[in-house]
């Protein structure tokens, strides 16, 4: 081993500087960039949350010295007692419950078929990705259009239709917002699937066909277990998306209507932060939220196995 002027092994302080930069630390310098990104727009805004959803916070001008005394838990007691609150973490349960599964099902059937299509593959693929891209404020205009009292829906259903209509309907409200969010984001989805399947060798479909197994049984065989790790990623990412509703409920239903049937615990956070001057309360519901997202997503990781994917 080379040794240094004084004596010491050069190697030691290598190994010491590989053991904190990793064996390609020229990697930091490319990440840098990002992790900063993340470092400013997620992780401190979410340290500052948590720092202020135990104060006394309030808005003041820029500059201004004001008093922001520590208050405790009693942000988390006023969420806790707030009926509004727990509506609002029902609601987005509700959502969940239909989105993710919905997402789930759709997008890798659809994918399937569409690694399946041999003539205008593209055009389907773009087809099913424009909502994604299509601004939300475009297409609820268009979904207003044809679910509101005297929508399109309505109209073909007839006497079938729902009385209140699909989005003042307090049972309703919130299963359409789920479906809408459903339809839209699903050409992203589709993607993530179509990127996993070319990871899924062609000759276990060939092995299946030839002990006489047709396309279901190809599907749930090779598919399905094939694309474990994309399932447990669009699962993951459907859920965040989902407990960040806000858009959706805010265009579609006037700020989370009926009565708050389709408020969602970000909306909720705007409403309080933002409309009523209470940022402190709103910390509060944002990192119970937090919480709340962390739990769900450990368990959809053992059930769907992430483990082992």
């Amino acid at each position: 081993m080379p040794a240094s002027r004084g004596g010491e092994p050069s190697g030691k302080p290598r190994r010491g500087l590989t053991r904190i930069l990793g064996a390609q630390p020229h990697g930091l310098l490319f990440s840098a960039p990002y992790i900063a990104f993340v470092i400013l727009v997620f992780a401190w805004p979410i340290v500052f949350a948590v720092w202020m959803s135990f104060q006394d916070y309030f808005f003041a001008a820029p500059g201004a010295d004001v008093d922001r005394p520590f208050v405790g838990f009693d942000n988390y007691v006023a969420v806790i007692n707030d009926p509004k609150v727990w509506q609002s973490f029902r609601n987005v349960g509700v959502f969940l419950i239909i989105n993710v599964p919905l997402t789930v099902v759709l997008s890798i059937i659809l994918a399937t078929a569409l690694d399946r299509i041999v003539h205008a593959r593209t055009f389907f693929r773009v087809s099913y990705y424009v909502p994604y891209v299509t601004a939300s404020v475009a297409v609820v205009a268009v979904w207003l259009f044809l679910f509101s009292q005297n929508g399109l829906v309505n109209q073909i259903l007839g006497p079938l239709a729902p009385s209140p209509s699909w989005l003042i309907n307090s049972a309703l409200a919130m299963p359409t917002i789920a479906l809408f969010v459903t339809w839209k984001g699903l050409g992203f989805y589709i993607l993530l699937y179509l990127a996993a399947l070319q990871n899924v060798p062609r000759e276990l479909y060939e092995s299946v066909s030839m002990d006489g197994g047709g396309r279901i049984r190809q599907f749930f065989t090779v598919t399905v277990p094939g694309v474990r790790p994309a399932t447990l990623l669009v699962v993951l990412l459907a859920t965040i998306t989902g407990a960040n509703l806000f858009t959706e409920p805010y265009l579609l239903t006037g700020g989370g209507g009926p009565n708050g049937a389709s408020a969602s615990p970000v909306l909720l956070i705007y409403q309080r932060g933002i409309e009523q001057g209470n940022p402190d309360v709103a910390a509060a519901i944002g990192v119970i939220l937090i919480i709340f997202v962390l739990i769900i997503a450990a368990l959809q990781r053992r059930l769907v196995g992430g483990e082992e994917s």
